[in-house]
């Protein structure tokens, strides 16, 4: 899977004012990663507001998206939640055409023990014509999937090829990178820790700040797979304080803010989320005048 090595961005689903979806936004987003370096895009991760889409803006959206990167780079699919019979539907109705792999987040709220996070993915396992990218994100989800959970589903499905981690443990990643098969890959799921992550053997980032500075996240993400933590340290610095502003109301309002100064869209979500306050939008004003 070098189609999953590198820089990849989970994008955001722009909305007009009415609260349909903006595809003409949505293709400026796309070809704006694009050109910028980005190595891989992920369609309808959770970062895109899947929960609030339905099934047809989900597909509409996905067709979209496969025409308007049109091979490009290559495109991840974001297929999960917390009833595993739906996403099994879900993933058997799917057109794969135009994908090369499925990242499907933990079951939130139902807060599983480990069986049932192993069985929930199993069954999603046995159901994807595609390989699947688990993802790992306890502080949304409620539940923790644990080292020992991963590399036993790495082991025992071959289409489970990657994890996104977010967990923010160290200790865990630790534990992944030691004990997984050696083609199995560990990508960071969180943008502030993708430097030291690299450092123990990560082959990339999934990010959320990218979709608003693109070329500085493939920037960081290609420096590190050179080894060169000095130069990435520069990047990583500058982008620390933007990237919490972009979770500090909820995401992806900050970065959705982000990009309407930059000409990219509205900052339009979809309820419960509203976007930031004016407040927010003051201090994400004054840190983009640092970026450079």
């Amino acid at each position: 899977m070098n189609e999953l090595h590198g820089a990849g961005v989970a994008l955001v689903t722009p909305f007009n004012a009415d609260g349909t979806v903006d595809f003409e936004s949505l293709a400026q987003l796309i070809d704006y990663q694009i050109n910028a370096g980005m190595n891989y895009l992920v369609s309808l991760g959770t970062t895109g507001e899947v929960a609030t889409l339905s099934k047809e803006e989900r597909k509409h959206i996905w067709d979209f998206t496969v025409k308007q990167v049109n091979a490009r780079v290559p495109l991840v699919a974001g297929i999960g939640g917390n009833n595993t019979a739906e996403i099994v539907d879900q993933i058997k109705n799917f057109d794969p055409t135009g994908f090369c792999a499925i990242l499907s987040v933990s079951p939130y709220y139902n807060k599983p023990v480990q069986e049932g996070i192993y069985q929930h993915y199993k069954a999603i396992a046995e159901a994807s014509p595609l390989p699947i990218i688990l993802y790992n994100v306890p502080g949304r989800t409620g539940s923790n999937m644990t080292p020992e959970t991963t590399v036993r589903l790495a082991r025992d499905f071959k289409n489970i090829v990657a994890t996104k981690e977010a967990s923010g443990s160290f200790a865990q990643f630790n534990a992944i990178l030691r004990d997984k098969p050696a083609d199995f890959l560990l990508i960071s799921g969180d943008d502030p820790i993708t430097l030291p992550m690299m450092a123990l053997g990560a082959v990339g980032l999934i990010s959320v700040v990218g979709n608003a500075y693109p070329a500085k996240v493939a920037e960081l993400v290609a420096l590190c797979a050179k080894g060169n933590y000095t130069a990435a340290r520069t990047i990583h610095n500058e982008l620390l304080e933007i990237t919490d502003l972009c979770f500090v109301e909820g995401n992806p309002c900050g970065v959705k803010y982000i990009l309407q100064e930059q000409g990219i869209g509205q900052d339009h979500v979809r309820l419960p989320l509203i976007p930031v306050s004016a407040k927010t939008q003051a201090a994400i004003q004054a840190e983009m005048q640092k970026i450079h």
